[in-house]
């Protein structure tokens, strides 16, 4: 089996580690697998193993030239099937070209944003298949009109190993230069509208108030930062909120978080949320998109409605006045990491769907 996968984002985001996984565990089972991906993109340099990365222009939504040069790249190097892993007009362009060189052809839907019916009914004829990374993004498929046996969930897995090490407390405040008795709050998110991050911010004043030794670290990088930066500024908590950057070492220091923050509008399914329960860090969220299928709400952390300042205040303080829960929420998410997400399960769901796709081309 030869499959021609396509990731058109630039950095090594949730969704691009995906793809890693993908085909790095395709690759151990024989398969033969090719990446296109973007110019001197952080996917170019990773190189996964067993898998020939070919590097080429992609320019997002606007680029129609990306379907004749994917369509070219096809029919050069005659895949069975095409998998199409991102949006950026990796999905439109890339589903027109495998129908141009006639090729199935599958896609990953990552994101629950919405689309209308009509842009359903006619850009989804592009793909012999849908795989989406939670029910919830299924849901919003099938509510939209896409027939039930077209789309099939396979939820995003977590690589463990990394995080399953205990972090040594002193050592994480001394790297992010944190007092030695911070109750520390973290943020793993694109710093974009949806992320939610404002909500967080406007919750802080009142909860410095009665945690005074309350700090987040904020990681990640994006167009908003500079207005987040402005906004922390602007509530006078530039002395608790500690904008950290992106890390590639962030598996080594997550553990060291006494909980994790994402207080987002709308999200597929939350890679940050299983990396963070994988190291054993208790999880605030909101009750949003794949988000409740990440953390079992009252189990493995708390659920809160979408932009509900008060409930994300209240799930905050509950967590940072109770030691003993944040440490059965944080145990029982390790847990479920190990039993429900892992990547073995993920690739065979994967390769269960390029099988059933083939046989039915043939």
């Amino acid at each position: 089996m030869k499959i021609l996968h396509v990731e058109s984002g630039k950095h090594l985001y949730g969704g691009a580690r995906q793809v890693l996984y993908i085909t790095e565990g395709l690759a151990a089972q024989g398969v033969d697998n090719l990446l296109a991906c973007p110019l001197g993109s952080e996917m170019a340099r990773q190189q996964p193993a067993g898998t020939r990365v070919l590097a080429m222009k992609m320019g997002g939504d606007a680029d129609i030239g990306l379907a004749f040069r994917l369509a070219r790249l096809i029919r050069a190097e005659k895949p069975d099937l095409v998998h199409l892993h991102s949006r950026r007009g990796a999905d439109t362009w890339g589903g027109l070209a495998a129908k141009l060189a006639g090729v199935p052809c599958v896609l990953s839907r990552r994101v629950d944003n919405p689309e209308s019916r009509l842009v359903v009914a006619l850009k989804y004829r592009l793909y012999d298949h849908v795989i989406t990374i939670s029910e919830g993004i299924r849901q919003v498929l099938l509510d939209e009109g896409l027939p039930a046996g077209k789309v099939t969930c396979v939820r995003s897995a977590v690589d463990p190993a990394p995080f399953l090490p205990e972090v040594d407390p002193e050592a994480f405040r001394a790297e992010f230069r944190l007092p030695r008795d911070a109750l520390v709050a973290g943020v793993v998110a694109q710093m974009i509208p949806r992320k939610g991050h404002r909500y967080l911010f406007a919750a802080l004043p009142e909860l410095v108030e009665r945690y005074p030794e309350l700090h987040v670290l904020v990681f990640g990088q994006g167009p908003l930062q500079a207005e987040l930066r402005a906004d922390v500024t602007a509530r006078r908590l530039d002395g608790n909120v500690h904008f950290a950057g992106f890390r590639h070492d962030l598996a080594h220091w997550i553990g060291g978080l006494d909980m994790l923050v994402h207080p987002a509008e709308m999200e597929g399914l939350g890679v940050s949320l299983l990396q963070a329960a994988a190291a054993g860090v208790p999880v605030i969220t909101s009750r949003a998109g794949g988000l409740p299928e990440a953390v079992l709400d009252g189990v493995t952390g708390i659920l809160c409605p979408p932009g509900d300042v008060a409930a994300l205040a209240e799930a905050v303080e509950r967590l940072a006045g109770d030691a003993d829960l944040r440490r059965r929420y944080g145990e029982a998410g390790r847990a479920r990491i190990l039993a429900e997400f892992s990547i073995d399960g993920m690739v065979e769901g994967n390769r269960r769907i390029y099988e059933h796709v083939l046989e039915n081309h043939r």
